[in-house]
């Protein structure tokens, strides 16, 4: 059975609550613990030895292409920065002493992207904010998270950071972090999930649906076309938290506490994000989509750009920057509209503000730094030339209205949560949205896989595409079926002779020389019933015959 894996993240007064932690937890608990402490890179770590004697567990220094292994304590070495791959422990140097050494954030992404729901992570006593991103990345990834109570700790600035960014499950002294940590290395669920789970099993399939309904009453967002390995991992991370084991039982937990489904919507969209992701996409970026996209650009024309799931706000950001830094000196005569919109209204407040952690400006370079940020308590925020590039909206990229005329669409590891109904809905609209050529920027695990048609490769390597020209009209589903509504064919019976209503036919008449045009829709926007000439707005769109009314309407309505 794969074990769970801790990691555990200290600096400053880090060590007594290490030990007391440790002194606490059985040395049995089937978990894997790796430590990552703050140390003095020129001299000799005592830690190994230190933490020896509060623990029965074997506590042993990281070696490079060292195994982890459950009931053992991992200790990282000075002088370097520990990551996971496979589960196998790696070592590299500690960058440059002028670099932001961020070591406990580190450890705890490759953590999070190595071991998915079966990691864990807990921030004890320290300065600064090194742990924050780390810790939502574990809590992204499916995983449970931890950090403690200020009133114990010596230094209250990592553990708060932690705290306020809302990537902490629970905040108790070290003790009871041991407690809560064997308990819920018991739980049935925990850490079991395989990466892809299919389809959920038939006494779970209905429970689901009617958790997915609940959702959708108390916030308006359908997930039913979402993946459901995402939605079941971040289910039974809340049944774990309040120590439920059946899914039914779960049911009833958010029937009877609507905060309850406020919190696992927040935790299904929670999402790992950060300034200049992925180098290497932004080199291309600025090394051949710009180009792109200023070239034969006419005077006074706007750049237009969309970051769907924008999250805080760090992609559209960062794109404003390599923006900026591209035009140059030309930056203040060029009109510039970047779009950023999401379906979490916190994480729009957020963007707007633009206000960030030292943890998570630790990608920026100290140059980017000092020109598009301005230092305050606790942080940075982004310089006003940048924000107003930038406006930041509440949308349902299933189901609200797009943009359009658009030069770019930056769309990074949204997509992935998508089922293949939604996905190719998504893909339809991001075609639309664009001028023609415009581009497309997907994330590394994400391609154009079965939209060969729509779109073509600009740049393989980082998932870049170029819009293909071709006659198409997306159907905007503005809502999601709410059950099996498709329109069965009527069984084959006779029909009685229509008879002559001269009431109907007078109506009839009446209506089509002088009442205004119209039309009946559903609630899924099929056409019932046409009233009057309705020829002027509507229009049969080419290909397979529709009676929907985004395929119907006329571009210039849509």
């Amino acid at each position: 059975m794969p074990h769970l894996t801790v990691g555990i993240g200290a600096s400053a007064g880090g060590l007594e609550a290490c030990q007391q932690l440790l002194k606490s937890l059985p040395p049995d608990t089937g978990m894997a613990f790796v430590l990552v402490q703050h140390l003095d890179p020129a001299h000799e770590s005592m830690l190994t030895k230190l933490l020896s004697s509060a623990t029965k567990m074997p506590v042993t220094e990281v070696k490079e292409g060292m195994p982890v292994e459950a009931n053992h304590v991992f200790i990282i070495p000075p002088n370097a920065t520990l990551g996971i791959r496979n589960g196998v422990l790696h070592l590299t140097a500690r960058g440059e002493p002028a670099s932001r050494h961020m070591p406990i954030d580190y450890f705890l992404r490759s953590l999070a992207e190595d071991q998915g729901s079966r990691a864990m992570g807990v921030i004890l006593s320290g300065a600064a904010t090194d742990g924050t991103l780390g810790l939502k990345a574990i809590k992204a990834g499916g995983g449970i998270t931890f950090a403690q109570d200020e009133k114990t700790a010596k230094y209250t600035g990592m553990p708060r950071s932690a705290v306020v960014a809302g990537c902490v499950d629970f905040v108790l002294p070290p003790e009871r972090i041991a407690r809560e940590l064997a308990r819920v290395g018991l739980h049935p669920y925990v850490g079991l999930l395989p990466a892809e789970p299919g389809p959920p099993p038939p006494e779970e399939d209905g429970d689901l649906r009617k958790i997915f309904l609940h959702l959708r009453s108390a916030t308006g967002v359908d997930f039913t076309h979402y993946k459901y390995s995402t939605i079941r991992r971040r289910i039974v991370r809340r049944m774990v938290l309040h120590k439920i084991e059946d899914l039914s039982q779960y049911l009833k937990y958010v029937r009877e506490n609507r905060s309850e489904l406020e919190a696992l919507y927040e935790d299904i969209l929670i999402h790992v994000t950060g300034f200049f992701r992925e180098p290497e996409t932004f080199d291309e970026l600025k090394e051949v989509v710009l180009p792109m996209i200023l070239r034969n650009r006419t005077p006074g024309e706007p750049i237009r750009m969309w970051v769907p799931g924008c999250s805080t706000g760090e992609e559209a950001y960062s794109i404003a920057i390599s923006l900026f830094e591209h035009l140059g000196d030309r930056a203040a005569g060029v009109p510039v509209q970047i779009f950023g919109t999401d379906i979490s209204e916190l994480a729009i407040e957020r963007a707007r503000a633009g206000t960030y952690t030292d943890s998570s400006v630790s990608g920026v370079s100290r140059d980017r730094l000092r020109r598009f940020f301005v230092k305050t308590e606790g942080g940075y925020q982004i310089t006003k030339t940048i924000r107003d590039m930038c406006v930041f909206a509440r949308q349902d990229l299933a189901k609200d209205p797009p943009f359009s005329r658009l030069d770019l669409i930056s769309c990074r590891n949204v997509l992935i949560y998508m089922g293949p109904v939604l996905h190719k809905r998504v893909m339809a609209i991001f075609h639309y949205a664009l001028k023609p050529a415009g581009i497309l920027m997907l994330g590394k695990a994400e391609s154009i896989s079965g939209f060969s048609d729509l779109f073509m490769p600009v740049g393989r390597k980082h998932k870049t595409y170029s819009k293909k020209s071709i006659e198409m009209r997306p159907v905007f589903d503005l809502t999601a079926p709410t059950g099996d509504q498709t329109i069965k064919a009527p069984v084959d019976k006779r029909e009685p002779p229509v008879k002559f209503d001269l009431q109907k036919e007078a109506d009839r008449i009446v209506a089509a020389h002088y009442a205004p045009a119209g039309f009946i829709a559903n609630e899924n926007l099929q056409i019932l019933h046409f009233r009057g000439n309705a020829a002027p707005f509507l229009s049969p769109s080419p290909g397979e015959a529709s009676l929907n009314l985004l395929r119907m309407v006329r571009p210039e309505f849509a």
